[in-house]
């Protein structure tokens, strides 16, 4: 089975390079336009199993970032997610989060590689 990343961006300029990006290495990825977006996806049982890897956007409208992740811990307890914030200082709200936490701008390659790594080795998070 294909695992999915959940890709979740309000920028929708943003939340569709990286779509791209991912896609031209071979990943396949579903966009939530929010956290309410990308709940409402794991709530269907297809997409919840097939999920192996989250990545957001830190600053959202409705619901940030550690909202987000905290919901999603509920449900897949051990998924890997990488977080993306143009605030760097925004890493100390995700402390006990089991999280990576990565500066924009995170280049193409990066992305790449560690959403490759993730995928491949849940247990390998930070933070």
């Amino acid at each position: 089975m294909t695992r999915i990343t959940l890709l979740v961006d309000d920028n929708v300029i943003q939340a569709a390079t990286r779509k791209a990006i991912l896609e031209r290495a071979g990943q396949k990825v579903t966009v939530a336009a929010d956290g309410f977006e990308a709940l409402s996806l794991l709530e269907k049982p297809d997409v919840l199993e097939r999920i192996g890897l989250v990545i957001t956007d830190h600053l959202m409208p409705g619901m940030n970032g550690p909202e987000l992740v905290g919901a999603i811990r509920s449900l897949l307890p051990s998924i890997p997610v990488l977080i993306l914030s143009g605030l760097p200082n925004a890493e100390d709200e995700y402390q006990g989060m089991d999280v990576v936490f990565r500066s924009k701008p995170f280049p193409p390659d990066s992305l790449i590689a560690l959403s490759r790594e993730l995928l491949d080795e849940p247990m390998s998070r930070t933070a």
